[in-house]
């Protein structure tokens, strides 16, 4: 009995893990209901504590073991928002096929009838590799690029967008100069209709 049940703990333990490494995947790369759900000016009213879900707000140290995917709420409170982890070419404002499958979800989301009347701002962020002035430009045009990407796709009128690079100034994890992170190369999007 004793080893039986053993097993049975063993099991069910390496079940929940497997549970819960899929449901980590899922959230990696949002849906375009995700995407929605996140955005969506509702999600701002929002208040007290939520089952099992925690905003994490960028630049706040996390606790060990705390799962920040590509696709974390910004903060608990202020207009909806949501990071994206959006892939450019190293050192460049060039899209990649994933960040164009990560957009395509984002596009869809800002054209639903949730959503098309709403103005969004979209912050490009980047790691502390380089020099400030350097990544500010740098996050400048990757946020154009977004935005463009946004408008010649889904025929999202620009009016709706706002572009805005932040650099290295509000880094989701902590580092020093010269630290390649990627969870602090992401995009910001930000509901400014909430």
């Amino acid at each position: 009995m004793r080893g039986q049940l053993r097993f049975w703990s063993l099991t069910s333990f390496s079940a929940v893990l497997l549970i819960g490494a899929a449901a980590a995947a899922a959230v990696a790369d949002p849906t375009t209901d995700q995407i929605l759900s996140a955005l969506r000016p509702s999600a701002a009213s929002l208040s007290g504590p939520t089952r099992g879900i925690r905003a994490i707000t960028p630049g706040t140290p996390q606790p060990v073991g705390t799962y920040q995917g590509s696709a974390a709420p910004a903060t608990g409170s202020g207009p909806p928002s949501l990071d994206l982890a959006i892939q450019f070419e190293s050192g460049s404002a060039v899209l990649t096929p994933s960040a164009m499958q990560e957009l395509d979800r984002l596009g869809q989301a800002l054209t639903s009838s949730d959503l098309a009347a709403d103005k969004f701002k979209i912050e490009g962020h980047t790691d502390t590799v380089g020099t400030p002035d350097a990544n500010k430009a740098l996050s400048e045009q990757r946020a154009d690029a977004v935005a463009q990407y946004l408008e010649s796709k889904f025929g999202i009128q620009s009016n709706r967008l706002v572009t805005v690079g932040v650099g290295e100034a509000d880094l989701a994890v902590p580092t020093p100069d010269q630290t390649p992170e990627l969870r602090n190369r992401r995009v910001h999007i930000v509901n400014l209709s909430a």
